[in-house]
């Protein structure tokens, strides 16, 4: 196993291990101390649990070879469980919103001190973990990792509104301001709106990469300028280049002279194709269709 296939695995255990001892927490404290942010933070981290059991089984399907039902690899699971991650975390968004939502009517509960203090581990212990996957993620080009990553991100900014509305709580405890005692409660709808923007845009991109939608400008004008920078490429008629999961495929239509025999066309594919891999390692297929071009 690659070094990078390690660090990736390496990490989604650390967020799945994380992910079980703060939703056992978070949930168990926000009952005993009637913590409706915590409380809901807690079912969003349990839905976390699923999401990166999701994104395990995704990564270990798409690092399997390509075979003769799958000739272009397996890396479309990869975005298929960034899709499910998603799709996890508009549910958490809705139940969180609705929860916190019907806590306004009724009466708060005195805030409690280790709910603020549960919260404050879980944002800090979060986004270390925010930091460290994505950092991986990154590396290695894993949609599914990426998306574990932005699903901390999500827990610190739920985490977060659970500081700030149990700490407001407090102050409305303590100066008898009656509207403060609802910090908790607010606090939950603030999470929900901010799970459920990351939610849908997560779903976005992963539809996007499912409808073969083509690489950034960018990169697609750097793959261009390398078939350009070959001398016997007399004119480029096509480009095109799709994400497949953690790796790109590239396909391009180039015009050589049509005087060249086969092997010397071949020659050329192959110089190209090297070109475009080693400058970018992200890219793990390149198919060239030669066309004849005659001088007029």
């Amino acid at each position: 196993m690659s070094n990078s296939n390690t660090s990736s695995l390496w990490a989604i255990w650390l967020s799945l291990i994380s992910n079980i001892l703060l939703t056992i927490g978070k949930i168990v404290i926000g009952l005993i101390f009637h913590s409706e942010v915590l409380l809901a933070d807690g079912v969003h981290n349990a839905g976390d649990i699923i999401a990166t059991v999701a994104a395990l089984s995704a990564m270990r399907i798409s690092k399997l070879p390509a075979d003769e039902d799958h000739p272009y690899g397996h890396g479309k699971a990869e975005v298929l469980g960034s899709g499910f991650v998603a799709f996890i975390l508009v549910l958490a968004a809705l139940y969180i919103g609705y929860h916190a939502a019907t806590a306004f009517f009724h009466e708060p509960d005195a805030p409690s001190l280790i709910a603020f203090i549960a919260a404050a581990i879980s944002m800090a212990w979060k986004y270390g973990l925010y930091v460290y996957t994505i950092r991986i993620g990154k590396m290695t080009n894993s949609k599914s990792l990426i998306a574990t990553a932005q699903d901390h991100l999500a827990d610190v900014y739920a985490s977060f509104a659970a500081v700030v509305g149990i700490g407001l709580a407090f102050v409305g405890s303590h100066y008898d301001i009656r509207w403060l005692a609802y910090g908790d409660a607010a606090g939950g709808v603030v999470v929900s709106l901010l799970v459920l923007r990351l939610g849908i845009e997560m779903a976005r991109e992963s539809f996007d990469i499912l409808m073969e939608k083509i690489v950034d400008h960018d990169k697609l004008e750097q793959i261009t300028e390398l078939i350009q920078a070959c001398p016997d490429v007399r004119r480029i008629d096509r480009v095109r280049a799709r994400e497949h999961g953690h790796y790109i495929l590239v396909d391009a239509r180039i015009s050589v002279s049509g005087e060249l025999t086969i092997q010397e066309g071949h020659d050329i594919s192959r110089v190209i194709k090297k070109s475009i891999m080693e400058a970018h390692p992200d890219v793990d297929e390149v198919l060239i269709h030669l066309n004849p071009w005659y001088a007029d």
